[in-house]
């Protein structure tokens, strides 16, 4: 059997996305919360070209997929953690460390999850929001938010609270969320909104200088939620037709 020499490709992109949460702490540790939220972000990036990168050299192994999983246990699961501690949460002593460490701990449950339930190397959706979603959703709001001469507003410091809680729970929730759509001409014709909303998402990321990523992951977050909550009480409306609920949860829950 011929051997692929490209199969090296994918696990160094998740080696940058690795280095990038390394960076992302070390940032963190030193107070430049801006910088840190940036390595957080540039990690997402990383991580979404080892996948691409996989299908498009055809070199998916189980080995990348579980240093896959070790790189973000790091980039967004402990730099998140480490970055809102050191900003904020650091305030609540025992209490501030605890609420930190919840990224962490349900980001790692999710990826373990993940690879339990795993069968082949792609996927249609994700069963709960992403542990990158998640860690980007917080560095996204760091970077909209705050200033670093007058800081961040007592408002938007107190926010953070219980949206690491909602990120959390949501991470190891059942609610289906999109993958990334495939940069074709097919996936432009089969989902245009989930297409455009992804890739107009990327433009609009460039010229706001970042600014347009925290709203875009909270829209993508709510839309998950209520098309989960609407599946759900669809056989109670009257609008199950002819497909079972799970045949439609299968097919309808990922295609905007």
């Amino acid at each position: 059997m011929k051997r692929n020499k490209f199969i090296f490709v994918p696990s160094l992109f998740t080696v940058l996305n690795m280095f990038s949460g390394f960076l992302a702490i070390l940032y963190a540790m030193s107070d430049l919360y801006i910088q840190s939220a940036w390595f957080i972000i540039l990690a997402a990036i990383f991580d979404s070209l080892d996948g691409a990168m996989a299908r498009l050299t055809k070199s998916a192994t189980e080995f990348g997929v579980e240093l896959d999983s070790l790189a973000d246990v790091i980039s967004f699961g402990v730099a998140p953690s480490v970055l809102v501690y050191k900003f904020y949460f650091h305030e609540f002593g025992e209490i501030g460390v605890f609420l930190s460490s919840l990224l962490m701990i349900f980001g790692a449950m999710r990826l373990a999850r993940f690879n339990v339930e795993l069968v082949g190397f792609d996927k249609e959706f994700f069963k709960g929001l992403p542990i990158p979603s998640s860690a980007s959703t917080v560095a996204s709001y760091i970077i909209l938010f705050y200033n670093e001469e007058t800081g961040m507003p007592n408002f938007e410091k107190y926010a953070l609270i219980p949206m690491v809680v909602a990120l959390s729970l949501l991470m190891v929730s059942s609610i289906k969320y999109d993958t990334i759509p495939k940069f074709s001409l097919k996936t432009l014709k089969t989902s245009p909104v989930k297409f455009l909303y992804f890739y107009l998402g990327i433009v609009l990321a460039i010229i706001t200088r970042g600014k347009i990523i925290f709203p875009w992951f909270v829209l993508f977050i709510i839309f998950g939620a209520l098309r989960s909550l609407f599946n759900t009480f669809k056989p109670v409306l009257g609008l199950a037709g002819t497909k079972s609920t799970e045949e439609e949860d299968e097919f309808n829950d990922f295609d905007i």
